[in-house]
C-alpha cells in the first residue's frame, strides 16, 4: 500500500509583502527628496535649535504665542453649539450686509416718520435688545484693566510676562 504524500498548499501571492512594501517606502521618499531633508534636519539640530530659541526670544513672538494662548483660553469657555451659532450668525449678517446697496435699492433714508415707526416694530427691537447688552458687556470688559492675562482667567497669580 502506498503511503500518503503530505504537501501544505502554499496560499497565492496576492501582494506584496512588508518587506517589499518597505522598500517601495524607502524609495518613494528617497524620490521625493523627504530622506535628504529628514538627514538635513537631523545633521544640522544645532543650528535649527539655535534659529528656534532666537525666533522665539524676540518680544513679538512671545506676544503672538501669548495671544494665541489667550485665544485658547476664551475658545475653551464657549460651548461649541454657542460658537456655531455665534459663526454662523455673522457669516449671514455679513453675507446680508454685503448684499445691500443703498444707491442701487433706492433705499432712502427713513425720515422722522420711519423713525417713529421703527421705534414701534417689535422684531427690530427683538433684534437690537441682545446687540446693546452684547455692547455693554464688551465695554464693561474693556474697561476692565488686566495686569496678567493668566492671572485673570485662573484667579491665580503668576510670576511670568
Amino acid at each position: 500500500m502506498a503511503e500518503r504524500i503530505s504537501h501544505d498548499v502554499t496560499p497565492p501571492k496576492i501582494g506584496p509583502d512588508a518587506h517589499e512594501e518597505l522598500e517601495r517606502l524607502l524609495q518613494t521618499l528617497h524620490e521625493h527628496g523627504v530622506l535628504r531633508f529628514a538627514n538635513d534636519v537631523v545633521g544640522a539640530n544645532t543650528e535649527i535649535a539655535q534659529v528656534l530659541v532666537n525666533g522665539l526670544g524676540k518680544p513679538g513672538t512671545l506676544n503672538a504665542v501669548q495671544n494665541l494662548s489667550v485665544l485658547g483660553m476664551v475658545l475653551s469657555r464657549i460651548e461649541p453649539s454657542d460658537f456655531y451659532r455665534v459663526c454662523f450668525a455673522l457669516r449671514d449678517a455679513v453675507e446680508r450686509i454685503s448684499q445691500h446697496h443703498p444707491e442701487r435699492d433706492g433705499h432712502d433714508s427713513p425720515g422722522v416718520g420711519g423713525a417713529y415707526k421703527m421705534l414701534h416694530d417689535e422684531q427690530l427691537w427683538h433684534a437690537i435688545v441682545p446687540l446693546i447688552d452684547g455692547l455693554k458687556a464688551f465695554a464693561e470688559r474693556l474697561d476692565k484693566p488686566v495686569d496678567k492675562p493668566v492671572s485673570d482667567y485662573t484667579g491665580k497669580p503668576t510670576s511670568g510676562p
